[in-house]
């Protein structure tokens, strides 16, 4: 069970509407390698997951991102709020607005809505977990770029907050990871399936 505290993780507090910058932010809310993408990969990886660790780890880090979603949210929606239609047409905005008006809606920057095969869940721990750390590499990328487009500091802020996190998650995965290689057979990492074959022999596994 969760609690909601009905806070930002961190302030989004951006004074200057930009419709342009928008457009490009929005992707880490239903792109690719966005924070929705993030948190269902997690909640959904979790359950096959052979030690209360790493469910840990997988559930700690899935909330945060639900967390991540909504500060996204609210950097979008304060950069959308109150533009005229001139300001709309003119930032290149008017091909999101046509479907959406300004409401928060999962999409990439070109424009590609979110799609579940954004992420994998494979219910192996070893296989989940490598897709996971290069999730949060690729996820850290994004923020660098956006980071390359902009110059608000209102919007600067947040997201070097978030690309932040992106790498405190990298290195606790890394941590899950090393916790299931030690809890496996250390001579063959990859021989079996820690979670579908527990009742079956090793030895049948690894021939």
């Amino acid at each position: 069970m969760w609690q909601y505290e009905k806070k930002l993780q961190y302030p989004v507090n951006i004074k200057t509407p930009n419709a342009a910058a928008a457009k490009v932010i929005v992707s880490q809310l239903g792109g690719p390698d966005g924070e929705l993408g993030a948190s269902l990969r997690y909640l959904c990886q979790r359950y096959t997951m052979p030690n209360d660790k790493i469910v840990g780890v997988l559930t700690d880090i899935a909330t945060e991102e639900l967390a991540h979603v909504e500060m996204v949210s609210a950097i979008v929606y304060q950069l959308t709020k109150n533009l005229s239609i001139d300001e709309i047409k003119r930032s290149g905005f008017d091909t999101y607005f046509v479907d959406h008006t300004t409401g928060i809606y999962p999409i990439a920057a070109a424009g590609i809505p979110f799609r579940a095969d954004y992420f994998g869940v494979k219910g192996d721990v070893f296989a989940d977990l490598h897709e996971d750390l290069a999730a949060e590499q690729k996820a850290r990328v994004t923020y660098d770029n956006i980071l390359r487009l902009v110059d608000d500091p209102d919007i600067c802020d947040p997201i070097k907050f978030l690309r932040e996190r992106e790498i405190v998650h990298f290195q606790r995965f890394g941590e899950a990871l090393r916790i299931a290689q030690d809890d496996s057979d250390c001579r063959n990492f990859y021989g079996w399936n820690p979670e579908f074959d527990r009742n079956r022999s090793r030895r049948n596994m690894t021939r």
